[in-house]
Formats: structure tokens, sequence, C-alpha cells
């Protein structure tokens, strides 16, 4: 079993979000944090943009942290998430700008989803939002904030969990790209795609087949939401369909920790 770049666990954290998505430090702050938290490579993995890299290499050629270009990808399968985490790309730039049009599509999508609010007597305007987002792109944490500082409901899980949700009376179906399209836009920047976070597709027979049907490069097998259970499963997964592991906290805010997954051993037990 090979990490990717042949990092040594407990030294990295290659999934994590800035304010150029829906996390909460900007990237040069984020780089600072984990520099202070003892990391010595890190990936920022922003939702379908690259926004943030250049900023974040900057700083990590400054502090002496190295900084992997990435991205997270949305995709759909199957009526389930699919998220795909692309590292190393040579040509990030023009990914990023590939996914220009899937960033537009957030922005009309949360104008779709703040109406629906509207109509459950909840109105938020797309400032109250960008209040959250900055100029960073727009995602449902940011509506969900706005909808908890209007007093509309208590915290932003219960926003997503009765509103946001997959089904829910305020949820708008995103742009959508199939694994292997996304697969291919990461492929064509010169980089490997990597299946992020398995356990949340909640049916492991489907990460199989995506596995075995589609190119990915490697697998998410540590991260946050993952048990030491998890973690031998999909192992064992990555060393069937020879691919690389890697592994991140998926850090968006001081609630989750840098590195978190560092506690589940490199072997089998």
């Amino acid at each position: 079993m090979r990490i990717i770049n042949d990092l040594e666990l407990g030294t990295f954290d290659l999934h994590m979000h800035t304010t150029a998505s829906d996390g909460v430090y900007a990237p040069k702050d984020l780089v600072r944090k984990a520099k202070e938290t003892g990391l010595k490579t890190i990936a920022i993995t922003d939702h379908d943009t690259l926004a943030g890299v250049e900023e974040a290499q900057q700083a990590g050629m400054e502090l002496g942290l190295q900084v992997l270009p990435g991205v997270e990808i949305s995709t759909k399968y199957k009526g389930k998430n699919v998220d795909i985490l692309g590292y190393n790309m040579s040509d990030w730039r023009n990914l990023h700008d590939k996914l220009a049009a899937f960033r537009d599509d957030r922005e009309a999508r949360a104008l779709q989803i703040i109406q629906r609010f509207a109509e459950l007597h909840m109105p938020i305007t797309l400032e109250d939002v960008k209040e959250f987002s900055g100029e960073g792109v727009i995602a449902r944490p940011h509506i969900a904030k706005a909808i908890v500082k209007k007093g509309y409901v208590s915290d932003v899980q219960t926003v997503f969990d009765k509103y946001l949700a997959d089904g829910g009376p305020a949820a708008v179906d995103k742009k959508i790209l199939s694994p292997q399209e996304g697969i291919d836009l990461i492929h064509e920047a010169g980089g490997y795609a990597v299946m992020a976070h398995p356990v949340l597709i909640d049916n492991d027979n489907l990460v199989r087949e995506l596995l075995a049907g589609c190119s990915f490069d490697g697998l998410e097998v540590w991260h946050r939401k993952h048990d030491k259970q998890d973690v031998k499963r999909y192992k064992q997964m990555a060393e069937k369909y020879e691919l690389l592991v890697t592994g991140g906290s998926d850090f968006h805010d001081d609630q989750h920790d840098l590195g978190s997954f560092q506690n589940y051993p490199i072997g089998n037990n």
C-alpha cells in the first residue's frame, strides 16, 4: 500500500477547506494553523475551485510547509453524492477555469434556495449569505449560517436536517457531473483522482462498483468520519484495486481538528 507522494503518516492532512469555498480560514491563515499543528504537507481542497491554492502555496513557501494543489469536485452516481479529490495537478489553473460553470451554478442554486426559504416564511437575501461566503464559492453551509443568524433555526445542523438535505423543502439539485467526468477533468489537468470519504456514500457495494468501473487513482482511507474498522476496510479495498491511499481531516472550522485522522495506525490492526 502506497500513500500518495510517499508521505509519512502523521505528517500530512490532504483534505481541508478555506474561505475560497466553505471554510472559515483564509488560505494563508489555514497554512499557518497547519504549521503550528506540526504538519509538514497539506492540500487545499476547496469545492469546485482552486482559487485558494496560490495564496496557500505562497504562505507555505514562507513558512516551510509543503502545499499541494488540490480540489474537491462534486459528482453524483445512482442518487449518491460522490466527492472526488484532485491532487498534484500540473495545470491546476486551467482546471480552475473549467470549473467556472459549476461555481456559477452554485450561485444560481443559492438564489433558488433563498427563494424556497422565502416561501417557507424564512426570508434572507444573497447579501446575507455573502456575509459568510465572502467572495468565495457559495455553498449550503453559508446559507444555513444566514438562516441561523436570522433566528429562524437554532443551529446549522438542524437547517440541513430539516430543510437542505436531499429531498428537503429548500433543497435544490446542483449541476451534476458523473464520477468519471470528474476524474477526467482531474486527469486532463495532470493530477490524481481520489475518492473522498467513502463512508459517507453509505454503501460499500457502490464504493466497490465505482472503484472497479472508474479510473480512480486513489482512495481516502483516513478521514475524521472513519473509525478504525472503516480504515481497515478501505485499506483492503485500496489494496485490491491497487490504489494510492490518502487521508485528511476535511477541516472547515475549529470544530474539526487538523490531522485528526492520524490516530489510526497504518497497519491492519
